[in-house]
């Protein structure tokens, strides 16, 4: 992908945030690992239905801008570059504050019983809640132990962080999070989530490292490129059928 695409892909998925109302004001960021080690990323103080490719901007691995061009960086920087120094394989971080996930995390009330197949292949098992630290290197010390195993964690009385292999996995993963927050506020209404059988969780482990995904699929050989999205779409729903077919 050239860089002219990548500018307009993150700035369609700023706008996005803003018309799907998981942002407001000047809430949230996107961040995109350049292949010369800088971060593109979205200005502060900015609406993200208001930017634009002329606001776009460049900062380093310490959050300071990089040439001349673009508005100014943001301060929860740290965050987005605590992901990229502990994941080499993450390209693209997003930030926001969807709805039903963030009053998850300012309720502390936790996303980590796996109750959906497909969101257990796509995340793992659970989305862990990250303690409420003061933003900057208290906020990424904090985050810091999470980044491993997972790509989409609660911040505690804050909001959503998402990151994956291109800006479209981790808006994805956005989206997910949110749907699942929504999904699990109804189930609490009815009664409570149950919990998928433990029994299918190694086989939509296995699933998740097939399609790339998750710390297995990151460190085997076999994953050194990630399958095209239609496959990677039948590998889930085969091994989901198969994982419930064997519970």
């Amino acid at each position: 992908m050239s860089d002219a695409q990548i500018r307009d892909e993150l700035v369609e998925y700023a706008r996005q945030l803003a018309a799907r109302g998981w942002v407001a004001n000047h809430d949230g960021n996107i961040t995109y690992r350049l292949d010369d080690g800088t971060f593109l990323a979205t200005p502060t103080s900015t609406a993200k239905a208001r930017v634009s490719l002329e606001s776009l901007l460049v900062i380093d691995d310490q959050g300071g801008k990089v040439g001349p061009a673009g508005g100014k960086p943001f301060s929860e920087s740290s965050l987005h570059l605590a992901v990229y120094a502990a994941r080499p394989d993450v390209r693209a971080v997003v930030h926001a504050h969807p709805p039903a996930a963030t009053g998850y995390a300012v309720a502390g009330v936790g996303l980590d019983v796996p109750f959906l197949a497909e969101a257990v292949v796509s995340l793992g098992p659970g989305i862990p809640t990250v303690p409420f630290a003061a933003p900057g290197t208290s906020a990424a010390a904090a985050l810091a132990p999470y980044l491993e195993e997972h790509d989409a964690v609660l911040l505690g009385n804050h909001g959503v962080l998402t990151w994956g292999a291109d800006l479209e996995q981790a808006y994805l993963r956005m989206e997910l999070v949110e749907h699942l927050a929504k999904v699990a506020l109804v189930a609490h209404q009815l009664g409570g989530v149950r919990a998928l059988p433990a029994a299918v969780l190694p086989t939509l482990g296995e699933a998740r490292a097939k399609a790339g995904l998750g710390t297995s699929g990151r460190g085997g050989a076999a994953s050194t490129a990630a399958p095209a999205r239609a496959e990677l779409g039948s590998i889930i729903r085969e091994e989901i059928a198969r994982a419930l077919r064997d519970a």
